[in-house]
């Protein structure tokens, strides 16, 4: 997918105007990239589209509107747009209750290294955690983190093809696998090996 410029963003003013009908678009194009694993874990698989709402966002909630700033937002959040050969999601534990995601969180160190894909009965690829900057600390992890799922050459075509897709946490606090994805879902992940 091609990463995002300034030319493909609309001004502050433009985006004010058409921010509902862009919202609804988006929120409706997102219903279909989100997979949950167990009661608390959701993946929420970034795209071209994904990646530039967040951004429409940032620039309207801070006022940005210079270049150079713009600029910044763009290499911020386009890493988040997958290369071709893999999956990139923002990895959510989410909890209601904060006393019960404080203890969550401290029993969980280390869950982000330990969410898989697997590709029908492919071998599982282990998702690869929080490349900009490492959000655990040894006492507690982070509800928020960003994973790459990387597939090896030699699965892209398995990929491409649709073939079920299973997701998985093995982590002694927090251990759940999905089963089969939805085929929508499914399709919406492959098109991003398109």
């Amino acid at each position: 997918m091609e990463k995002i410029t300034r030319q493909d963003l609309m001004p502050l003013e433009k985006y004010h105007e058409q921010r509902m009908d862009f919202r609804r678009t988006v929120m409706a194009h997102k219903a279909k990239r989100q997979i949950a694993i167990g009661p608390h874990a959701t993946l929420y698989f970034e795209d071209r589209l994904t990646v530039q709402y967040q951004i429409q966002e940032m620039l309207r909630v801070e006022r940005i509107f210079e270049a150079a700033a713009i600029e910044e937002e763009l290499a911020a959040y386009n890493p988040l747009i997958p290369d071709g050969t893999n999956w990139k999601a923002t990895f959510m534990l989410e909890y209601e209750d904060a006393n019960e995601r404080a203890v969550a969180l401290e029993k969980l160190v280390g869950v982000e290294d330990r969410v898989w894909a697997q590709i029908d009965a492919c071998e599982r690829v282990w998702a690869i955690a929080d490349e900009d900057l490492d959000r655990s600390r040894e006492t507690k992890t982070a509800a928020v983190h960003f994973l790459r799922f990387e597939f090896p050459e030699s699965m892209l075509e398995i990929v491409r093809s649709g073939s079920s897709v299973t997701f998985g946490i093995e982590h002694p606090h927090y251990a759940f696998t999905t089963g089969p994805i939805e085929a929508l879902t499914n399709a919406a992940l492959v098109a991003d090996f398109a």
